[in-house]
């Protein structure tokens, strides 16, 4: 089986080569370096690993509108065109540990559409966190839980292993979101098309180096954006399983 890791950068530079060592420990994994025209040269660091691993180690310098949406789309339309089983998505940051995907890739593999790995489903599974932003993104859970009826314990997480398959079935043009309010948002739309959905337990641990993306405009949204989609698509009703449909 093969899969593919889509790592979307921002000012990475330092961490892009420990993550991208470490995924290339698992057997049969791609690695696709979404870009987003770092200022600190996280793009030629992506080309050096590229060229130390060809076949493996791809890039993709994007052009256009930054963001944590319009990169993964774009990364996302890629990687339906590839012969890849499973496709990944991971942030560069080094809070999500490559010794989860071989799980997330395993229940995948067993039947699951799209499989989230979830920082929530086992208590509070977060390392170097402050109380409040345990607090902020245990609410904006249960409050995205409570007004969408996703079926979920962690939404807003963006450690995330699809089949590919399945993610060729969702319609990628409907997806207007950005930032963290996007994974909401795919996975509504996932839920929507009818996709299964199973979460998976990790261990969250904050960045090591650089500065975290949250803004304050990126949590607005946040809030905004279940009201958009119950609007647009309805209310979803989450089955017994822990799924949605």
């Amino acid at each position: 089986m093969k899969t593919l890791v889509l790592v979307p950068t921002y000012n990475e530079r330092e961490n892009l080569p420990v993550l991208v060592a470490d995924i290339l420990t698992v057997p049969g994994t791609l690695v696709l370096v979404l870009d987003d025209q770092s200022p600190d040269g996280t793009g030629a660091v992506a080309d050096a690993l590229a060229t130390a691993h060809p076949g493996r180690v791809d890039v993709l310098h994007r052009t256009g509108p930054r963001g944590l949406g319009v990169s993964y789309l774009e990364g996302f339309r890629r990687a339906i065109q590839t012969d890849a089983d499973f496709v990944v998505q991971m942030d560069a940051d080094l809070s999500h540990d490559p010794k989860y995907l071989p799980e997330l890739i395993r229940v995948a593999a067993a039947g699951a559409d799209l499989v989230i790995g979830s920082r929530y489903l086992n208590g509070i599974s977060v390392v170097n966190w402050p109380l409040r932003r345990i607090i902020l993104s245990t609410f904006a859970n249960f409050y995205i839980r409570t007004v969408t009826g996703l079926g979920l314990r962690d939404i807003t997480t963006g450690y995330r292993c699809w089949r590919r398959t399945a993610l060729a079935r969702l319609p990628l043009d409907q997806i207007v979101s950005d930032g963290y309010a996007f994974l909401l948002d795919v996975t509504f739309i996932a839920a929507v098309a009818g996709l299964r959905i199973v979460e998976s337990p990790i261990i969250f641990v904050e960045r090591r180096q650089g500065a975290s993306k949250l803004s304050s405009g990126v949590l607005v949204e946040s809030l905004v954006t279940p009201w958009k989609l119950i609007l647009r698509h309805g209310r979803i009703r989450a089955r017994s399983d822990g799924g949605s449909e």
